[in-house]
């Protein structure tokens, strides 16, 4: 059997380093190309173990050091934003694509535009340039294929039957803070809602679900991913993260993706589609589970999705300011700069003074990026 060449853009992080685990086990699998944005120790050990063609880091800082740290090897390294686009569009069957945030769009872009099927691990693509990036996997043939386990769960339940959707039921945990008040929730600290009851994840991330702002974010990107509009997506929290979510179809069936909370499992489906891996870690049994459970989420508190259901209907630059308003925003929160209530009113204050363009460039929708943050460092400026 021939092995499937891989491209890991985003290899030091928690999406990335998984990634690798599972290559480990995976003989079939081959990581030609790695790259990652300052972390050049771990990406030394990675280009070491795994010995990729191409080694690339965001930081020119930090692919400086591991340019002279890898001298010994025949490894190219390269730098900056255009050396991770070179990386992710290399010579692969595959790119998974896992840096956090906008940084991540022009990588996907170049490998779509290189023909390399896409095992998409970045949400911030297709919220922000959704319309660009599926029209351009079309023309090029290319699958974009979903490593969110909410994504993953959808594409596997829909399978063939896409023109018989009724409705798309993506499940919340609802993160560490679910039942609080407003009053409890401006309370929390960045220490507090780092502490996920059943995920391991990035910080970014991990804030992102704390407040609900990530399941506003999936909801946009499940629209582009399955061609749906924004009224045929439900949001339900689902504490226990073993229904990792529903499509119901025209006929009344609802069909559930289950399993245990393990990213392993939606990054392995898209690496191996349309196959499946045949090792597993840990099997899900349901009487260990015993009892599933789904609630509406409390959107007076966490506005992370109604914020996101705004963007999508506007459409245009919208979700980019939102996307760009909440990253600024969650990074203030965890150097301890705002309160976790403070996200949503950012992210409102963006939208609110975004300049609205209908049908952006790429270049209109990083200027509205880099608005929005702009706009977030004045506001949360303006509150001391």
């Amino acid at each position: 059997m021939m092995k499937r060449k891989v491209n890991v853009i985003g290899s030091t992080g928690s999406i990335g380093t998984q990634t690798l685990e599972i290559c480990d086990i995976d003989k079939n699998l081959s990581v030609v190309a790695l790259a990652a944005g300052a972390n050049d120790a771990l990406m030394e050990k990675q280009a070491r173990k795994y010995h990729p063609r191409i080694c690339a880091m965001f930081d020119t800082k930090a692919a400086s050091r591991l340019k002279v740290a890898l001298a010994d090897t025949d490894i190219k390294v390269l730098s900056g934003e255009e050396g991770v686009a070179e990386a992710a569009a290399f010579e692969a069957d595959i790119t998974l694509t896992a840096i956090v945030g906008i940084a991540g769009l022009k990588s996907t872009l170049a490998a779509i535009d290189a023909g390399r099927d896409i095992a998409l691990a970045n949400k911030e693509t297709l919220v922000t340039a959704g319309e660009t990036v599926m029209r351009m996997a079309k023309e090029k043939g290319v699958n974009i294929l979903p490593v969110d386990s909410e994504h993953s769960a959808i594409f596997q339940s829909v399978s063939n039957q896409a023109q018989y959707v009724k409705k798309l039921i993506i499940t919340a945990s609802g993160g560490p803070f679910f039942g609080m008040n407003r009053a409890a929730l401006a309370a929390v600290s960045a220490k507090d809602a780092l502490k996920h009851p059943n995920w391991n994840m990035g910080a970014k991330i991990t804030v992102d679900s704390a407040t609900l702002v990530n399941k506003g974010l999936e909801v946009i990107e499940a629209m582009h991913l399955f061609d749906v509009g924004i009224e045929d997506i439900e949001t339900v929290v689902h504490r226990q993260s073993i229904v990792h979510s529903l499509v119901e179809f025209c006929d009344g069936s609802v069909i559930a993706q289950m399993g245990i909370p393990n990213m392993k499992l939606p990054i392995s489906y898209a690496l191996h589609y349309p196959n499946r891996a045949m090792e597993v870690e840990e099997r899900l049994s349901l009487t260990k589970v015993g009892v599933l459970t789904f609630e509406e989420i409390d959107h007076f508190v966490f506005r992370g999705v109604k914020l996101a259901e705004r963007a999508a209907k506007a459409g245009g630059t919208l979700p980019a300011a939102l996307n760009g308003a909440n990253e600024a925003a969650v990074g203030a929160f965890l150097q301890g700069k705002c309160t976790i209530l403070d996200i949503y009113d950012a992210i409102e204050g963006a939208m609110d003074n975004c300049v609205k363009i209908s049908a952006p460039l790429i270049e209109d929708i990083i200027q509205c990026d880099k608005m929005a943050r702009e706009y977030v460092q004045i506001h949360l400026k303006g509150q001391k």
